[in-house]
């Protein structure tokens, strides 16, 4: 089983990706062609032609059946960065590195007008463009971070319609847009060929060379300036690569309608790792909100309704929803390989990639095509519909200097429409596809065996807080890496944001950890690091505890956020040594308070109910203090036959100081013991009544388990060989103490330590004695009277349809009643397992129901606190 013993070397760490690959046939190439010696930089179509934007400044126009080149046009002097057609008013517009959009007719392939950006300062090259048919304006980005737009008059009014005059502000020509050729010694006016009329030699019927000009290129009607007020300089900190117009007007859309209230918004995504959402109107554009992408720079854009994906320099997707202001989730198509374009048909998205791959991605995230599309990097891509049919092609371009052209189909969809369970544009996040990405996300989960008390298995713990941290990513949350000192396993800190609104949302915290306890492989049946289902359960190490409720509370997080019902605050923060003693965590929360943010509630699911059924809440838990006592002489091992009788052994000053700890009455004597320990009221004798007939126990049993306090020997260790005839030069033993309401931590450790101590002294022995504390943790008790605990309570009665049973545990969690004190709030316990799952032992599992279940109650208690007019509840 290879790293199933939790000693041993761990296999490769799964990949990031919660994106199912299916085993489909790629999409048909129907037609291939080639733009020869120049990289496809852009693309658009009409009903007719394709129109390719080529890096040797020309745009090639194909025809669209017999697939032949039909024309070039002629006229930008630097590479064709972006195209667009204008079915309204039968145009082509393209942008290029030449700082001008030029307007062409589709009808005759001829120029109609030249736009300059405003005042030629320095705008560089035009990556983007945009054209809005309801305002009839043209927006588009430049290199110098400037957002730019010109608004053209309705068709009669037109510049250069008819016998008008143009439109545009007069402006002086550009020494070097507006030049000549050299050979012509012409001064630059606004009306130049802009250096397309090159010279070529050719021979006469006598043998005379001669210089021979093609035929010049037509001049457009008119010269358009961007008047001063139509610019916003600086819109964004870096170069604007990309731009979508919502409501969407590209062909192959079925948007939903979007809630935008009847306007139009422009998106743009930058190289400054970020998407801007402008308002447009017939004034201008407005900034109405900024989505940080963090995953570098933005180079594509598509939009769905209200969704937005933007396509990232390394590899990811990013999905926002633009109601609610929230990142909904993160496709990881593959790491460090840039996304240069993104198209999109019905609900299917198609990401094209610098690799030469182009993948389809279904509404649920999950990869259901993959192809090699291009010898080289996939630059442009678009989606057009077959001339009177619903059948679809996806074009795309590349630097092979190929177009090719794949048959696509909408995928499931109903043709021209959209699925009424939709949320614009997005999944209704059924529960059924929500619950397959869960158990799909665990089972990479559970194969990075994260043994946190293991020191071969450091490396797996950190693996695991990385790969944990892009689940998070991919999930809709915010995610990064907090460290916990030098040797120590990170924190992984995740926020889920709900959507914006006015008053201050409810901020709950999530805490577990992700680390494991070894698994050796006896016991088991089948692999404890591969996840594996039978008879309606889950089995691996780390499915009960913790990794199961992690994944189902995210899950939950990323269901409600692609239904746009995410009203609180979900932060996670997820620790790497619980199984470890917690080195680091309290410091690290301590140096990242700030970070994390005000919480108002703290949920915990990291126990199992008291039987398989009901199920459970639990509001305490036990505290411990354990210790190593350690007992030595100075003297090395030695012989019983030859020294036995003329030592004192510490083995035997061992057994009498453990046996002062507690009396034949399982009576703890350490002085004050029981002296603070909470009396028992009416309510919890009812309780405990109650739960001893569920659970078939004695009532006395429950209560010694849960509330009374406890000592406990675990163990005895020698040095020497262990064999009868030594007597052991040394001797270790480790104890603990359960605490209970309202005994003092630090009073019972000392307590403890002085017993010891004392009963050692008493046998004044010539030994030595030493007595370490290694680890502390304080009781906890939930207020059952607090709103958030009865919210919880009534999230499990309404998935269950009964009652749950209120529960103590008997086991300590360190960091609960720590993470109260720290952020000054009450923590909730929510049981995910059953009482049979085996967490810490072989054959360790989950229900498969109470995962889901688990889930779902997670996504009904936010809900609810959401819905609370006082934050504080």
């Amino acid at each position: 089983m290879g790293s199933s013993t939790g000693d041993s070397t761990s296999p490769s760490i799964p990949h990031p990706s919660l994106s199912r690959i299916a085993p489909t046939i790629p999409p048909r190439l129907v037609h291939s062609l080639n733009q020869q010696d120049s990289s496809v930089l852009s693309l658009s179509a009409d009903a007719d032609c394709i129109y390719s934007g080529s890096q040797s400044q020309d745009i090639c126009v194909w025809d669209r059946h017999a697939c032949t080149l039909k024309t070039t046009l002629k006229g930008h002097t630097g590479s064709v960065l972006a195209l667009e057609y204008v079915e309204d008013r039968k145009w082509l517009l393209s942008a290029s590195g030449d700082s001008t959009i030029r307007i062409w007719s589709t009808k005759t392939h001829r120029p109609l007008y030249v736009l300059h950006p405003y005042l030629e300062t320095d705008a560089g090259d035009l990556f983007s463009l945009s054209w809005s048919p309801t305002l009839q304006t043209v927006y588009f980005g430049c290199q110098n971070t400037s957002l730019q737009w010109y608004h053209f008059e309705s068709r009669e009014q037109q510049p250069g319609s008819g016998t008008s005059t143009p439109s545009s502000r007069a402006r002086k020509a550009h020494k070097f847009f507006d030049s000549y050729p050299q050979y012509e010694r012409r001064p630059a006016d606004i009306f130049a060929t802009n250096g397309t009329l090159t010279p070529s030699t050719t021979f006469s019927s006598d043998g005379e060379s001669c210089v021979q000009l093609p035929a010049p290129v037509p001049l457009p009607r008119a010269v358009l300036q961007v008047p001063p007020e139509n610019v916003i300089d600086s819109a964004h900190y870096g170069y604007i690569y990309c731009m979508a117009l919502l409501p969407s007007n590209r062909d192959g859309s079925d948007d939903p309608k979007p809630s935008l209230s009847g306007k139009t918004y422009l998106v743009t995504g930058s190289g400054d790792e970020t998407v801007k959402l402008w308002n447009c109107d017939p004034a201008g554009l407005t900034l109405a909100h900024t989505f940080d992408c963090c995953h570098g720079a933005v180079l594509s854009l598509t939009a769905r309704g209200d969704t937005v994906f933007a396509g990232c320099q390394d590899g990811y997707v990013k999905v926002w929803d633009l109601e609610t202001k929230v990142l909904v989730r993160t496709i990881i198509v593959q790491e460090g390989v840039d996304i240069l374009s993104l198209s999109m048909l019905h609900s299917d998205l198609y990401t094209c990639s610098a690799n030469g791959q182009v993948q389809r991605w279904s509404a649920s995230f999950d990869c259901t095509a993959s192809w090699s599309a291009h010898d080289g990097i996939v630059l442009s891509s678009i989606v057009m519909r077959c001339s009177h049919s619903d059948q679809f092609r996806l074009v795309s371009g590349g630097n092979d200097d190929h177009i090719k052209i794949w048959e696509i189909r909408p995928s499931g969809l109903r043709t021209g429409s959209y699925d009424e369970q939709e949320v614009n544009g997005l999944p209704a996040a059924d529960s059924q596809s929500i619950n397959d990405i869960m158990v799909y996300a665990l089972s990479k989960f559970v194969s990075i065996p994260s043994v946190s008390n293991s020191s071969s298995h450091q490396e797996d713990c950190r693996q695991a807080a990385i790969w944990l941290k892009k689940c998070f990513n991919q999930l809709g949350a915010d995610a990064s890496l907090l460290p916990t000192g030098e040797g120590g396993n990170p924190l992984v800190l995740a926020t889920y944001g709900g959507a914006q609104i006015d008053k201050r949302k409810p901020r709950i915290l999530f805490y577990g950890h992700y680390d494991v306890i070894s698994a050796p492989p006896y016991g088991w049946t089948s692999d404890p690091f591969a996840l594996s289902g039978r008879n309606g359960y889950l089995y691996g190490r780390g499915v009960t505890d913790n990794k199961g409720p992690i994944i189902a509370a995210a899950s939950a997080a990323a269901e409600l956020l692609s239904k746009r019902a995410l009203g609180a605050d979900l932060i996670f923060l997820v620790e790497g040594e619980e199984e470890a003693g917690s080195r680091g965590f309290a410091e690290a929360v301590r140096k990242n308070k700030d970070l994390i943010g005000p919480i108002d509630a703290i949920l915990v699911s990291n126990s199992t109910w008291i039987t398989e059924d009901p199920p459970c809440i639990t509001y305490g838990l036990r505290g411990v203090v354990r210790c190593s006592i350690e007992i030595s002489s100075k003297s090395p091992d030695v012989h019983s036959g030859v020294e036995g009788g003329a030592v004192v052994e510490p083995m035997l000053d061992m057994v009498k100081v453990l046996a002062t700890l507690m009396d034949d009455q399982r009576h703890v004597l350490i002085n004050g013991f029981y002296d603070h320990v909470r009396p028992m009221t009416e309510d919890e004798q009812q309780l405990y009544r109650l739960l001893s007939v569920v659970t078939q126990r004695p009532a006395s049993s429950l209560s010694s388990r849960w509330r009374e306090p406890s000592l406990t020997v675990h163990g005895i260790e020698v040095s020497g060989p262990r064999n009868p005839t030594v007597i052991p030069a040394k001797v270790k033993a480790q104890a603990s103490v359960r605490i209970v309401p309202d005994q003092d931590l630090e009073t019972i450790a000392g307590s403890l330590c002085q017993h010891l101590q004392s009963a050692f002294s008493s046998l004044k022995s010539p030994n030595e004695l030493k007595v370490t504390i290694d680890h502390k943790a304080d009781w906890w008790l939930g207020s059952l009277e607090d709103p958030y605990f009865k919210a919880l309570e009534n999230a499990i009665r309404d998935e269950w349809g009964v009652d749950p049973l209120r529960i103590r545990e008997g086991g300590s969690i360190p960091s609960i009643p720590y993470l109260e004190k720290e952020f000054g709030c009450h923590a909730l316990h929510l049981p995910m397992g059953q009482s049979s799952d085996q967490a810490h032992l072989p054959n360790e599992r989950i229900s498969l129901t109470n995962l889901r279940k688990g889930k779902s109650v997670i996504g009904r208690f936010l809900q609810s606190v959401a819905t609370c007019e006082d934050v504080s509840l």
